[in-house]
């Protein structure tokens, strides 16, 4: 007997429009010691990446990405699932399932060897597919994005685990 599917997220989800990054960016600063704080600058930069979940016209949670390409092997490129942020109210009824199986669909147009995310939630994580990798594994992340974290002295001493989503696994 096969699992029940799941239920559909009680929001809806569209891609963010720049009137939008203000509320991102309260949002992503409402989960501050839990995701990489982003300036306003960065999120209307990157807009046109993040998805938001609505419910009766409130913002209830966002998610976006990055590409980072392996020097050399572009056939080998992932991409980050970062600031998956879900408003207290929303969590645990399907508003981040929801939003991190949108980027995925999204960026799979895109073929990528892989979806990777840094989290301190890996069971949540790890109920969509993605399975924890040692982060020696994801050097390319840790060089762009982990060096210039505030929050910790060293990403192989921070207590993220990093976990991967194979995507288009090319031998």
């Amino acid at each position: 007997m096969s699992a029940p599917a799941p239920e559909p997220a009680p929001c809806a989800l569209r891609t963010a429009r720049l009137v939008d990054a203000e509320r991102i960016f309260a949002l992503i600063h409402l989960h501050r010691d839990r995701l990489v704080p982003r300036s306003l600058g960065n999120i209307v930069e990157n807009i046109d990446r993040f998805v938001v979940a609505e419910v009766d016209g409130e913002m209830v949670g966002c998610a976006t990405y990055g590409i980072f390409p392996e020097i050399g092997e572009p056939l080998h490129t992932a991409v980050e699932i970062q600031s998956v942020a879900v408003r207290a109210p929303w969590r645990r009824k399907g508003v981040g399932r929801a939003l991190v199986l949108e980027i995925v669909r999204r960026v799979r147009a895109f073929e990528p060897a892989a979806a990777l995310v840094l989290t301190f939630s890996p069971e949540f994580f790890g109920r969509l597919g993605f399975r924890e990798v040692p982060k020696d594994k994801v050097m390319y992340k840790l060089y762009t994005g982990c060096i210039n974290c505030t929050k910790y002295a060293n990403p192989f001493t921070c207590p993220e685990k990093a976990m991967v989503l194979e995507l288009n696994r090319r031998d």
